[in-house]
C-alpha cells in the first residue's frame, strides 16, 4: 500500500510540475494575461480540471514555489542555534541563499523575464502584492513563535515590518542592477548590501528585545 501510495504521490507531484513549467513557459513567452487555461491544458495534455485541481488560480501556476517560501521563512527560526537572534537568522539566511545559488535570489536575463511577465500584468501585480501581505503574516507568526511571544506583541509587528521592507528594497534593488548592468554578481552584491544595512537598523530599532 506505501509504494502504491508513493508512486501516486510521485505521479501528482510530477504532472503538477509539468503543468506549472508549461503554464510558465507559455506565460514567459506570451504574456500572462494572453495563455487561457485551456491552453495550458493542452500543451500540458492534461485535462482543464486537472489543472484546476492542482492550482486553484491561474496565477498559482505562475508563482508555483510560493508556499516553499513560507514554509523556509518558518523553519529559518525554528532551526537556529539560540545564540542566533531572530534578525541575525534571517540574515544569514540572504547570504546561505546567495551561497547556494538558490533560485528565489536568480538575479539573471531569465529572471528578468519573470519580472518583466509581472510587470505586464494586473493580475499578477495584484497578487504579487497579496503574498507580500501573506508572507509579512507568515514572518510575524514566526518571529512571535520564536520567541514564545504573543503575535499582537508590538515588537514582532515592528520586526516583520522591518525585515519585510528590507528584503523588498534589497529584491527591487537587485532586479533594477541586473537591468541596468546586465551584471549578475553586481546585482547579488546590491541584494546582500541592503540586507545587511537592514539589519544593522533592524537591530537598533529593535535593541532590547529578543528579536535582535
Amino acid at each position: 500500500m506505501t509504494t502504491t501510495t508513493d508512486r501516486r504521490t510521485r505521479k501528482r507531484l510530477a504532472t503538477r510540475q509539468n503543468i506549472s513549467n508549461v503554464a510558465t513557459r507559455l506565460f514567459l513567452e506570451r504574456g500572462f494575461d494572453h495563455v487561457t487555461v485551456d491552453e495550458i491544458a493542452a500543451a500540458a495534455d492534461v485535462g482543464r480540471m486537472t489543472v484546476f485541481n492542482h492550482f486553484p488560480r491561474k496565477e498559482d501556476m505562475f508563482f508555483d514555489r510560493d508556499e516553499e517560501a513560507r514554509e523556509m521563512l518558518r523553519d529559518v527560526l525554528r532551526q537556529r542555534d539560540e545564540s542566533i537572534t531572530p534578525i541575525e537568522a534571517y540574515r544569514l539566511l540572504a547570504h546561505r541563499l546567495v551561497a547556494e545559488q538558490h533560485p528565489a535570489v536568480n538575479f539573471s536575463a531569465r529572471s528578468q523575464g519573470f519580472v518583466e511577465t509581472i510587470e505586464g500584468s494586473e493580475t499578477l501585480k495584484a497578487r504579487v502584492r497579496a503574498i507580500r501581505d501573506e508572507i509579512a503574516q507568515v514572518v510575524l507568526m514566526a518571529l512571535s513563535e520564536s520567541v514564545a511571544r504573543n503575535p499582537a506583541d508590538p515588537d514582532a509587528r515592528l520586526a516583520a515590518s522591518l525585515l519585510l521592507a528590507t528584503w523588498t528594497v534589497a529584491f527591487i534593488q537587485a532586479h533594477q542592477t541586473f537591468r541596468q548592468e546586465h551584471d549578475t554578481k553586481r546585482a547579488t552584491d546590491a541584494f546582500l548590501t541592503i540586507i545587511d544595512k537592514g539589519a544593522i537598523g533592524q537591530k537598533a530599532a529593535l535593541n532590547g528585545t529578543p528579536y535582535a
